[in-house]
């Protein structure tokens, strides 16, 4: 079953890493779920992906508090709008550009509907006293 989990995860892994470069495919969801594969499998490789510099921290934020920091979804909320306006632009196809509204409307959707995560500076000045 481990043999099974590694790979899974390291399938999960390429096509985390594949949705970076490509406007349709999400990035977020295979890295957490490479994650999770990964912590049933080999100990070791999930250690190194959690303190990975590009993917632990939202690993991080995911396993402890469910939720995604603002700027990053800012970040992806805007690159996801250039790459499907673009996406839609060049394509010919009138039932594909509605396709991929639809696709782009339900990612929103769902990470809007994630909770945010206040950053550790706002916390700070919302503590202090004048």
């Amino acid at each position: 079953m481990r043999i099974l989990f590694a790979f899974l995860g390291w399938l999960a892994l390429v096509l985390g890493i594949i949705g970076a470069f490509l406007p349709v495919m999400p990035t977020t969801p295979f890295i957490l779920l490479a994650a999770f594969l990964f912590s049933k499998s080999s100990p070791r490789i999930h250690y190194w992906l959690v303190n990975h510099p590009w993917f632990g921290p939202l690993i991080h934020d995911w396993q402890t508090h469910r939720g995604i920091r603002g700027p990053i979804r800012r970040r992806a909320l805007w690159m996801m709008a250039i790459s499907f306006g673009f996406s839609m632009y060049f394509m010919p196809l009138w039932y594909v550009k509605i396709g991929l509204a639809l696709v782009y409307g339900v990612i929103v959707l769902w990470l809007l509907r994630l909770p945010l995560i206040p950053d550790s500076s706002g916390v700070e000045l919302n503590n202090t006293k004048p």
